[in-house]
């Protein structure tokens, strides 16, 4: 059975369209450049991180995030960012009895931003910079499951990428939701991956809760 579900923050719960257009801003580039490059390396199968590359040859996403903050133009996020599903799944998750959290790459900053908007939502808020490892890295599900008062294989963990999210999560033994927006999986929804590899392929958040109850009824 499923008693907790997981959410990564890009793309999934977050829609990242406003920040990375800031980013395109920061390095004096069109946006829709910008976002065409970066299309253009992911359905190349490249690291997301090489479109900056292509703009600047060796550019440093760290060194650059700090550079912003020291500017007055740090990376942010906030309500408005949110995909409109959000918090209406969230609630009928919790309505539910499930115990749910959040947990994807994401800086100490994000982090602070995210327990802002969620820490009355969600029993988990992890990131990255706070555990000291990086999806697709098998040590992040790790600390995933051991945050998470449920066996592993009751673990659905929910996110936007085959490489980063579902592959990993799957062979940490979770079961996992892919959610079809963002680059990633618009680019990529078609492919064997994509198809075969989650338990759930959803639109929307808010099919989870249906799909989540179907699964838990097939199992007693």
């Amino acid at each position: 059975m499923i008693r907790a579900v997981v959410f990564d923050v890009g793309e999934c719960l977050v829609d990242e369209t406003r920040e990375y257009g800031t980013w395109a801003d920061w390095l004096g580039v069109p946006r829709h450049t910008f976002h065409a490059m970066f299309g253009a390396v992911i359905a190349q199968g490249r690291d997301y991180r090489e479109t900056f590359q292509e703009f600047r040859p060796g550019f440093d996403l760290y060194e650059e995030r700090e550079k912003r903050a020291a500017s007055g133009q740090p990376e942010t996020f906030g309500e408005e960012d949110l995909y409109p599903d959000v918090r209406p799944a969230l609630a009928e998750l919790r309505a539910g009895g499930l115990w749910l959290g959040i947990a994807g790459n994401q800086t100490v900053r994000a982090g602070r931003i995210l327990r802002s908007l969620f820490s009355n939502d969600v029993d988990l808020i992890g990131t990255s910079d706070d555990w000291g490892a990086s999806k697709p890295d098998p040590e992040f599900f790790k600390r995933v499951a051991a945050s998470v008062p449920f066996d592993v294989n009751e673990i659905l963990y929910v996110g936007d990428r085959c490489d980063n999210d579902i592959q990993p999560a799957r062979e940490a033994g979770m079961e996992t939701a892919l959610v079809h927006r963002g680059p990633w999986a618009s680019i990529l929804w078609s492919t064997p991956e994509a198809r075969e590899l989650p338990t759930f392929r959803v639109d929307s958040l808010l099919e989870l809760p249906g799909l989540i109850r179907e699964f838990n009824g097939s199992a007693r």
